[in-house]
């Protein structure tokens, strides 16, 4: 425990010396500089947008599958039941088409966010133990990217005609609301808003994966 402190400390470039084995998660974590949660999650940032780039990466990224919403999981169940599993296929690759469509998008905002953190939201990454700085990013730019890729993502699938297709499949909106929970949903509302969230929440199991795993987190070595 005492060498993953002091090299954890040493790595971190940190000021004062770890020297002892009973230090607290918070008292080893509070070594963690702005500069390397920055370059932890910029480095989470890149892993994800690569794989949104590479549509094999995507389709089988188990995070991704894991983000997938429980009311987009109904309609492709329903559309498997009604012998309509190719259709489920073809949503699943043009939503992978859309990912790399919008990772231009995403970067920027990402990015932006995460050089503008401060000292102070640092301090509270630290003492927030593990996946913390991901769930700051997540806090920060969440919204924003939510705003900047759906109307993108709903171009993107209606330039494929796959959110038309699949409300024909399920015999009208009434059917596709009943899925949604909203009466008032339309195909490309309902699909696309689907299709965006399991984006934005894919996105973010990635880096929040990076980050617990990354070797560069001594938060990672405490046991």
């Amino acid at each position: 425990m005492k060498k993953y402190l002091l090299m954890a400390g040493l790595a971190l470039g940190a000021t004062g010396t770890i020297a002892t084995t009973t230090q607290s998660c918070v008292a080893v974590a509070t070594t963690v500089g702005l500069s390397v949660i920055k370059q932890i999650l910029i480095g989470g940032i890149t892993k994800g947008l690569g794989i949104f780039k590479d549509k094999d990466s995507f389709l089988a990224n188990g995070l991704i599958d894991k983000a997938l919403p429980e009311q987009l999981k109904s309609i492709n169940s329903t559309l498997e039941k009604l012998g309509l599993s190719n259709l489920v296929s073809k949503e699943k690759s043009y939503i992978a088409d859309a990912a790399a469509f919008i990772a231009p998008i995403a970067e920027p905002i990402l990015v932006n966010t995460v050089q503008n953190m401060t000292s102070e939201d640092a301090q509270r990454i630290a003492n927030g133990g593990k996946g913390a700085a991901t769930n700051y990013l997540r806090e920060k730019a969440g919204s924003q990217l939510m705003a900047a890729i759906a109307p993108k993502v709903d171009a993107k699938l209606n330039e494929y005609g796959i959110v038309k297709t699949i409300n024909t499949a399920l015999k009208g909106n009434s059917l596709l609301g009943a899925l949604t929970g909203n009466p008032n949903t339309t195909a490309s509302s309902g699909l696309s808003s689907l299709a965006s969230e399991q984006l934005v929440n894919g996105l973010f199991n990635i880096i929040e994966n990076y980050e617990k795993t990354s070797p560069q987190n001594p938060m990672n070595f405490v046991k």
